[in-house]
């Protein structure tokens, strides 16, 4: 925890709260050191906090027009950049109460299903979460995830925003009573951060719900004493985010610590994976294990054998949820070989047989996501993903006529509406429908929130496209000189500025 002051009363203040503190003077600014924080806390950049700010804006003024669900979707995405944006967490849970104040459904048992699914990260799992809540505000169950989640990935910040709105709706609850669990999940939480009030007033309801538990009585007379001695840390700091910016190494060193897996213990997880299914080859828990530990290992031979056993078992069950894991472990061996082969070409770039060879390997390639594509969507016709990623493969094959109704169905998903209405207007551009481009790609620039980055600067630069094939030129010259403004070196866009000009 820092704090910064050049009061020398706020200095002996915070020693006499704060015994074994340790002081630095930087440019006659005395910053005061707290060795006993929590480890973990994952800082966000200044960076990321601005880029998921627009989003935020975005969210907020959407749903000053009451499209509650595009605004719950702004904010997510604006979280998966900045998730300890407590701000944020506090408006999208006010949208979230207005929609359901309004009206506003829960969502459907599949289309949670497909959202939990898609959860394949911790972030992403407490971003799922917090999406399950927007829609269902009063369950505490998604509070829980987003507590434990936000705990483990060091969103210290949303855990303490989160805390109390949980713990105030597990004891408000009648049908079903109070959660006893809910009460010691929160309590631990607390006690990791050292939030001591907090604990205690955990402890204390859990207490409640069961008197007679006398090692529960005895670690509440502790968590009691320990708030008395270190009462105010939190309050006094303001948040996690202020106390704890500079420690940034600090985060670092645990992500490469998540990222140390070596080979030895792969094979030592196939080995027991495999023992486990040959035990009970009709489990097909066992069985699933097995394939994840194959494919952790991203050897081609591995993942041939987990290949073989989803289709054996997909063909002895007709679930097609073995066959989408099939089709996953195919897709990601076609990337695999396409990186590989355009590493070649961009080591010897000279070399034609190579480049024609990476030209016929993205179009076999794209040929073959297509249909694996088309396969996920016609057996989970509601994930509008595999919609979104056809449209990709028959732009990217030139079906511009093909892809556009595609492309205009995902729009309808929130998460691709931007990224699908740019493809929109390009394929409308390649099928010489330029007023329609025009149209779509101005609509996306609009609704696009930030400003500068690299979606916006391809948005103009395709824009500009447009309007130079309808003949718009002023305007069109007004998208490239943005563009230009904005990164020079971008495509080709001095030459078009100077062509145009001309």
């Amino acid at each position: 925890m820092f704090v910064a002051t050049r009061n020398w009363y706020d200095l002996a203040a915070w020693r006499f709260a704060y015994p074994g503190v340790t002081r630095k003077c930087f440019f006659q600014k005395w910053i005061i050191v707290v060795a006993d924080v929590p480890q973990g806390y994952q800082d966000i950049s200044e960076e990321d906090q601005k880029k998921a700010q627009a989003f935020f804006e975005r969210g907020r003024s959407v749903a000053d027009t009451g499209n509650f669900e595009y605004a719950i979707e702004m904010y997510l995405q604006g979280l998966n950049i900045d998730p300890d944006a407590v701000d944020a967490h506090k408006a999208l849970r006010d949208v979230s109460l207005k929609r359901k104040a309004s009206g506003g459904k829960d969502l459907g048992m599949f289309e949670k299903m497909r959202i939990k699914r898609q959860a394949k990260e911790p972030k992403h799992t407490l971003l799922t979460a917090e999406k399950l809540l927007a829609y269902d505000p009063g369950n505490t169950d998604h509070m829980i995830t987003m507590l434990r989640t936000a705990q483990e990935e060091g969103f210290y910040d949303t855990v303490l925003w989160i805390g109390p709105i949980l713990q105030k709706a597990n004891a408000d609850s009648t049908k079903p009573p109070p959660n006893f669990d809910k009460f010691i999940t929160l309590k631990d939480v607390y006690k990791s951060l050292r939030q001591w009030k907090l604990a205690t007033d955990a402890c204390h309801y859990a207490v409640r719900l069961r008197p007679d538990e006398m090692n529960l009585q005895t670690e509440l007379k502790n968590l009691g004493a320990q708030q008395t001695m270190s009462e105010g840390q939190y309050e006094a700091a303001g948040s996690f985010r202020k106390s704890m910016r500079n420690l940034k190494l600090q985060e670092d060193l645990l992500e490469k610590d998540k990222d140390v897996r070596s080979l030895d213990a792969l094979t030592r997880s196939v080995k027991e994976a495999e023992a486990e299914y040959q035990a009970d080859p009709q489990e097909t828990g066992k069985l699933m294990k097995l394939v994840e530990a194959l494919v952790r290992t991203e050897q081609t031979e591995n993942e041939n054998r987990a290949m073989e056993l989803l289709a054996q078992t997909y063909e002895r069950t007709k679930q097609f949820r073995f066959r989408h894991s099939l089709g996953r472990i195919r897709l990601t061996q076609l990337s695999r070989q396409e990186r590989l082969l355009r590493a070649q070409v961009q080591a010897d770039p000279k070399n034609e047989d190579l480049r024609r060879q990476y030209s016929e390997q993205v179009k076999s390639q794209t040929a073959e996501e297509l249909k694996e594509y088309t396969l996920f969507a016609d057996n989970y016709p509601t994930d509008m993903t595999f919609r979104y990623q056809i449209a990709r493969r028959l732009f990217t094959l030139g079906r511009f006529n093909d892809a556009i109704p595609v492309f205009q169905h995902a729009r309808n998903d929130p998460k691709f509406r931007i990224d699908a209405g740019v493809f929109l207007g390009r394929a409308f551009l390649e099928s010489n429908f330029n007023d329609e481009a025009v149209d779509t790609l101005r609509g996306v620039l609009e609704e696009y929130p930030i400003k500068g980055d690299a979606r916006s600067i391809d948005m103009n630069y395709w824009y500009g496209r447009s309007l130079e094939q309808k003949g718009d030129v002023p305007v069109a010259l007004k998208a490239y000189s943005q563009v230009a403004q904005w990164d020079f070196n971008f495509r080709d866009v001095q030459a078009r500025i100077k062509k145009l000009r001309a």
